[in-house]
């Protein structure tokens, strides 16, 4: 909801985008067909969009999947960067062409969209001892830390650790207010991992900052 309040704000102030739907809800005879994220008339090249739009925290594991996609997996492994590419093809994208979709865009006002776009922002972790020069460049300038197991945690007398809640992943790192010596934020990991929740973990010194996650798989 975060990715999506910046996106909207974004869309209304560009110069190159007209937005004229947010999160349009679409009604079937006896429940809801889904939602499409945004609906935007490109001012340049004078077409109208529909643009779905996706923030993902993914850690990529080798042993996941078969190809790429399924290696891209959620902090916790209940998601993959192939299930929201496959939900996208198979359910989000065919909704614009139903015909609950038509009657909704046409008592807006609003033109039927000629193409369709994902805008997928993503923040993505490698295991701590696999560098990122194997990946291209659309991966790696997305690559934003790495991930380990508990026993991996290694004190750092130098450094201080917060340990942000989801709703604040998204924040700048210098506007996190709660930063833990070693012990503590250890003692907060381990009462995460016991639930089978993997946390992500901030870690500042005088001359560097780090994030990473430490995961209970």
């Amino acid at each position: 909801m975060q990715a999506e309040a910046c996106f909207e704000a974004y869309l209304k102030q560009s110069l190159n985008f007209e937005l004229l739907a947010a999160n349009l809800q679409i009604q079937g005879a006896k429940e809801t067909l889904g939602e499409l994220d945004y609906i935007v008339r490109n001012l340049q090249a004078e077409k109208v969009l529909h643009i779905e739009l996706a923030c993902k925290f993914y850690l990529f594991d080798e042993n996941a999947g078969e190809v790429a996609e399924q290696k891209w997996i959620g902090p916790n492994r209940k998601d993959s960067l192939y299930e929201k590419l496959e939900k996208l093809k198979h359910k989000q994208f065919p909704l614009l062409q139903t015909s609950e979709t038509s009657k909704v865009l046409a008592s807006l006002g609003i033109p039927k969209p000629t193409s369709q776009e994902l805008c997928l922002k993503a923040f993505l972790f490698l295991p701590k001892k696999l560098g990122a020069e194997a990946f291209p460049k659309h991966i790696k300038d997305c690559i934003v830390g790495h991930y380990l197991k508990l026993e991996e945690l290694v004190e750092d007398v130098a450094a201080h650790y917060a340990i942000p809640s989801k709703k604040e992943w998204l924040l700048p790192i210098d506007s996190i207010t709660n930063w833990y010596h070693f012990s503590e934020v250890k003692a907060l990991v381990e009462e995460q991992l016991k639930v089978n929740k993997s946390p992500l973990i901030y870690k500042k010194t005088p001359h560097k900052m780090e994030r990473f996650f430490v995961v209970w798989w």
